[in-house]
């Protein structure tokens, strides 16, 4: 646990019914693509965009004697996930066959982990607002493979299959039941999504599909939540609906509360819940029947004959977390200690591990807090008013570095650094050549800035009567002279002889 974040514990989501009151408590059941360029079971390309059914193997199209292989990298992907959730890796896993009708599938099941996942046990720490943080506890992770996708708008008659995504690997990434609140569920997805991106396992590319969350959501009288974790009595806990296939944060906010209110009437109404799958539609803002809710045996799960299990080795796991990268949590302390920001400041700049990147490059041997701010404000600010990112900024990090270089040498002032970084986002370029090449070097001789003052000063006597009387007025002549020096002059140069001149 970090130092920096107060822990609490997870506070329910209290609607009100017609009745009385009543708790939410959600579960999410989260698939993330494995970022590998071949499938799990074949080596056909991953890649997204292509032509329809191009990226096909045989082993895809279940052609008869085509054997699965598995793909080592994916397997040390699921790994490395795993230790980025701090959670218990399985040195024996194994596949099994999930039986169940998929027109997109073409072998007729799916080959999944239900009995053996790769990964135990683990945790994810879901900011909530300014050092405060829940802890959603994860039950398990294991691999699986995607299903094709089926079209249904190109023909009237007809439906449309495409097999690329068919054999992709999957993440399933399986919380408890301890979320309880609709923000808490796309923070906890958001927080995984970025913990990915930093271990660079999944690229969260919810809109491509490549994450996407299974929403289970059931309502209980107030306490209910807390005999269950006394018990582990799932019955305290009323019964759940799942809400498949949400790969919006926004949307899953909105289904989980249309959902909770749904459940709610009904139940005071007198009537009860029944399990089952259910689908959200974003047009109509609410959700509907998809299908009755099916148990582990309805999908008569058995060991895949085609795949031995798998055995890891502990030092194979070693190896895997030697190489880890610094995750966002870690890295947002960080910059707290060492840099000095604030908890704000530093969560911006982590947000995105591209973000803390391009931060981290601009700060290195300069002042953390200023660099901050001109990633911040004047970076960022510009990349989100113009729809880019970090990525694709027309101010590199070394440019921007060097323009807080120059004025940390005082060779520009924070108004010139305002007029370069234009500059530099719109013809490139070298800061330090642009400000020599254009003479924009700040005015730091004594004498031409005395030379200035005294001017204004003797041309604005009734100003002057007022800003004796009255010292705050005193900013009025620094203003004057920068912009008879047209913003060159050394400001605090300025604002000194302002001051010596006018006897303050």
């Amino acid at each position: 646990m970090l130092d920096h974040l107060t822990y609490t514990a997870p506070q329910p989501k209290v609607i009100a019914g017609a009745k009385g009151d009543w708790e939410l408590v959600i579960g999410l059941e989260v698939h993330a693509q494995v970022a590998s360029n071949a499938k799990l079971f074949s080596g056909a390309s991953t890649g997204f965009g292509a032509e329809p059914n191009s990226h096909v193997a045989f082993v895809d199209a279940a052609m008869p004697g085509m054997l699965p292989v598995i793909n080592e990298f994916c397997v040390a992907q699921a790994v490395k996930t795993g230790l980025g959730l701090k959670a218990g890796i399985n040195l024996r896993s194994a596949f099994d066959r999930k039986n169940y009708f998929y027109p997109d599938l073409p072998q007729g099941y799916q080959i999944s982990q239900l009995y053996h996942p790769i990964v135990g046990e683990g945790e994810v720490i879901v900011d909530m607002g300014p050092g405060v943080a829940r802890r959603v506890r994860i039950e398990r992770i294991h691999l699986e493979q995607d299903a094709g996708k089926s079209i249904h708008d190109m023909d009237p008659n007809m439906s449309f299959v495409d097999l690329n995504r068919t054999g992709v690997a999957l993440m399933e990434i399986v919380s408890r039941p301890d979320i309880r609140g609709p923000e808490e569920a796309a923070a906890y997805v958001a927080k995984l999504r970025q913990i990915m991106r930093y271990l660079g396992t999944c690229d969260g590319n919810m809109q491509n599909g490549n994450l996407r969350a299974d929403v289970n959501v059931s309502v209980c009288p107030p306490g209910a939540y807390e005999r269950y974790q006394e018990t582990q009595d799932f019955s305290h806990l009323g019964t759940r609906c799942e809400i498949k296939n949400m790969n919006s944060l926004r949307f899953i906010q909105a289904a989980i509360d249309y959902e909770a209110r749904r459940q709610i009437a009904i139940l005071e109404d007198g009537g009860s819940i029944v399990q089952e799958t259910r689908l959200y539609d974003p047009d109509k803002g609410e959700t509907r029947s998809m299908r009755s809710k099916e148990e582990a045996h309805d999908y008569r799960y058995f060991p895949d004959p085609d795949l031995l299990p798998l055995d890891i080795e502990q030092a194979w796991v070693d190896d895997i977390a030697a190489a880890m990268p610094e995750l966002p949590d870690e890295k947002k302390a960080r910059f707290v200690k060492d840099l000095g920001l604030s908890e704000y400041d530093a969560g911006v700049l982590t947000a995105e591990v591209e973000n803390a990147d391009y931060f981290e490059s601009v700060a290195s041997g300069r002042d953390g807090k200023m660099a901050a701010n001109w990633v911040i404000n004047e970076l960022f600010g510009r990349l989100n008013k113009e729809g880019l990112s970090v990525e694709t900024s027309p101010v590199s990090a070394s440019q921007l570095g060097g323009v807080i270089d120059l004025i940390g040498s005082g060779a520009i002032s924070g108004k010139i650094a305002k007029d370069l970084f234009e500059i530099l986002w719109t013809e490139g370029g070298d800061p330090a050549a642009i400000v020599e090449e254009r003479g924009m070097k700040q005015v730091t001789d004594l004498g031409a800035i005395e030379k200035a003052v005294d001017e204004i000063i003797a041309a604005n006597p009734a100003q002057v009567e007022k800003a004796k009387a009255n010292p705050k007025l005193a900013g009025w002549f620094v203003g004057q002279v920068l912009k008879a020096t047209g913003g060159k002059a050394n400001p605090a140069a300025v604002q000194d002889l302002v001051a010596q001149k006018l006897g303050q």
